[in-house]
């Protein structure tokens, strides 16, 4: 039912899209069709599996990493009243400031090349992590701490049995929220300074013909697979480590 319900409100968007296009009657909307036959060309081609591939590249990388440091931030601030207190207004900063700030700095400082690309990336996404995990860090289970102590359990086996258990739900909430926003980042970083990608892509058909079927064309197969990676792994995630519930 839950599947049946999804192609449907799919099927209701492009039949709205399709009369759109047809009232507007512009190469400013294309219709649903231009825009699949783009994409079949384009995969004929090998440059869509091409960009795609390389701006999942990007993302995997740039978004484990945020995730590895920040879910380690979020811990060490949760569980330490002083270090929190003196990073929490530089966390409060990097987490407000621009993500378009941060790439376009990170490229003068860096330079054009990939490590500036993950660096940028990174920076946008882990305060963002690190806020949700220090949140799971401050409510561990008083019980459970007491029963630590009580048996003695050393640093490894607190961390499987206490700390991990209580701070998965958080973990995967922060990366259901952060891999919508790192594969945008990333669109935004290849627009600006990188040879391939999806947001190179993007911009090249903008840059030279205002091709609006190749913008949605693009757009469309890579929210496609995000979606299918939330839906088919994040999704499943989530609720095998709300279970117990």
């Amino acid at each position: 039912m839950n599947l049946l319900t999804r192609l449907v409100s799919v099927a209701v968007l492009v039949a709205a899209w399709q009369a759109a296009a047809q009232a507007a009657g512009s190469r400013l909307l294309p219709a649903p069709l231009a825009v699949a036959t783009f994409i079949a060309e384009e995969a004929a081609r090998g440059d869509l599996f091409h960009n795609v591939g390389v701006t999942l590249l990007r993302v995997g990388v740039s978004f484990g990493l945020a995730m590895a440091l920040g879910v380690l931030l979020g811990v060490a601030l949760g569980r330490a009243k002083a270090l929190n207190l003196a990073l929490d207004t530089p966390l409060l900063v990097v987490l407000n400031t621009p993500a378009l700030v941060i790439t376009v700095l990170a490229y003068i400082w860096v330079g054009l090349n990939e490590t500036a690309a993950i660096l940028a990336v990174v920076l946008n996404k882990l305060p963002n992590v690190a806020v949700i995990v220090r949140e799971g860090a401050r409510e561990l289970d008083p019980g459970l701490e007491e029963m630590a102590r009580t048996y003695r359990f050393d640093r490894r086996t607190w961390i499987a049995h206490v700390l991990v258990p209580q701070l998965q739900p958080y973990v995967v909430a922060a990366a259901r929220s952060g891999l919508s926003l790192a594969w945008k980042i990333v669109l935004v970083i290849e627009l600006l300074g990188r040879p391939d990608g999806v947001g190179f892509a993007i911009n090249f058909y903008f840059v030279q013909s205002t091709n609006v079927a190749a913008i949605l064309g693009y757009s469309i197969v890579f929210m496609s697979v995000m979606i299918a990676i939330d839906i088919l792994i994040l999704q499943r995630l989530q609720a095998h480590v709300r279970r117990w519930r």
